[in-house]
This record gives C-alpha cells, structure tokens and sequence, in this order.
C-alpha cells in the first residue's frame, strides 16, 4: 500500500540487457534521495550492496507512469 513518502522499484541487472525486478520497497523518510535509494535496495535484497552488482532503483511513480500507454 503506498504511503505519503513514496516507494521504489528496485531492479537487478543480470547480464547484457536483462534486468530482473527484485520488487517494490517503500521510501524510508528523513534520507536524501541518493542514501534512500542504496536503502532501498538493501531492504530489497534483504542484506548489505554486493560490491560489482549493479542495481537501478526507480520512483514508483515513475514505474507506473511507464505503464501508462
């Protein structure tokens, strides 16, 4: 359920041009966005950044914005 702070997508890039979506996460208030979005994929992945993997982390409004066609 979205809250007044917002949320995140947080996806995992694979290999080439694949990207696995590892899911939806809420916003943590009282972070800048730069340590919100490292949080975000923290509480994604459920354990601290690997060092080498990449991840993107999108506003969920964003998200849904991109499925508005």
């Amino acid at each position: 359920m979205p809250t007044a702070h917002g949320g995140y997508i947080v996806l995992h890039h694979v290999r080439a041009d694949e990207w696995r979506v590892l899911g939806e996460v809420e916003r943590r208030p009282g972070l800048p966005a730069r340590k919100s979005r490292a949080q975000a994929v923290r509480d994604a992945i459920g354990r601290d950044i690997p060092e080498g993997d990449v991840f993107v982390v999108l506003p969920r409004s964003e998200w849904r914005n991109g499925l508005d066609l």
